[in-house]
């Protein structure tokens, strides 16, 4: 008989980590983007930043994690690849399309990452509830979005780009975990931040503006890039955790459900209000993802390390 898993490895302490780190990075990204007008220093100092407290916390004997590896860092290279592409492919559609256009095509991924699942993952197609939950996303995605009076579709190249290598991203990082055997999870951390935080090197210290941005720091910048960081770390943490103990279509769905928080406190924080519907559309969608299951694995299934737990609800009870 097995051991009962403890709460600190299960599924609803992985959502609910990394819901709360999404939320709050969101927020410590803005402030620290406020403070210093330098958002690749910022992102680059997370990166490097996790990198760098992994290795110093496994040095130190509080955690485990994996040394570097040539083997290793070849599979986890692309990792780094497409990170880069995403964020860059997300900078692009968001300077043609604004963002309630974007939040459409964020929101219709789950239905392609399912088909993607299915074909290359191992797992079930959604059932019909599912496939339901998966439309009724997008619907209110759309329906939110039509609230919004500078709702324009355009942009249309940059973010079909971003669609594909957000695709790409969900698929071949959850074949990572599957696939690529780590001694904990905080192995698949420090590779992916590591590596990605490289190429974006050559991207502040090109940039004249943020070099002066950052000869001008402050002592209160400086705090909000290091807490930026610590939120860095935890959301790195926790989406990995995530990633290994669901689907890539239940992963979408909940970075999803994020989105949607996002926009809850963007409506807290700031002067943009939605009407009453718009709010409600977005309830539709919170609705949707929490009746979401995760398509279970089919008896073929190869590429998986998460045999026996399927047909679970997505989001925390």
């Amino acid at each position: 008989m097995s051991e009962p898993k403890s709460f600190y490895s299960s599924t609803p302490f992985a959502v609910g980590g990394y819901m709360l780190c999404s939320a709050t990075l969101l927020i410590s990204n803005k402030y620290a983007v406020y403070k210093v007008a330098a958002p690749s220093f910022i992102l680059f100092s997370q990166l490097m930043g996790t990198a760098l407290v992994v290795k110093a916390f496994s040095s130190m004997g509080k955690i485990e994690c994996d040394p570097l590896e040539k083997e290793k860092v070849k599979k986890f290279m692309p990792v780094a690849l497409i990170f880069v592409a995403t964020i860059f492919a997300n900078m692009k559609s968001l300077q043609y399309a604004n963002v309630e256009t974007f939040m459409v095509f964020r929101f219709s991924t789950p239905i392609v990452v399912s088909i993607a699942d299915y074909l290359f993952l191992g797992r079930k197609l959604p059932c019909p509830r599912s496939w339901a939950c998966l439309f009724a996303l997008l619907v209110g995605a759309f329906a939110y979005a039509s609230t919004d009076s500078s709702f324009h579709v355009k942009g249309y190249t940059f973010c079909a780009v971003w669609y594909c290598i957000f695709c790409l991203d969900q698929i071949y990082l959850k074949h990572i975990t599957n696939t690529v055997k780590m001694q904990s999870n905080w192995g698949r951390v420090f590779y992916s931040n590591l590596l990605a935080s490289i190429p974006l090197i050559f991207t502040f210290i090109q940039d004249s503006d943020e070099l002066a941005a950052l000869k001008e720091i402050s002592a209160s910048a400086a705090v909000a890039v290091f807490i930026s960081v610590a939120l860095g770390v935890g959301m790195s943490y926790f989406a990995w955790m995530a990633r290994s103990l669901l689907s890539a279509t239940s992963f979408t769905v909940v970075g999803n459900v994020c989105k949607v928080g996002t926009i809850f406190i963007n409506l807290s924080l700031w002067d943009k209000h939605a009407s009453p519907f718009g709010i409600g559309c977005l309830m539709f969608c919170l609705g949707a993802a929490y009746f979401y299951k995760q398509a279970p694995l089919r008896a073929d299934a190869k590429d998986s390390d998460d045999a026996g737990k399927d047909g679970k609800p997505l989001l925390p009870k």
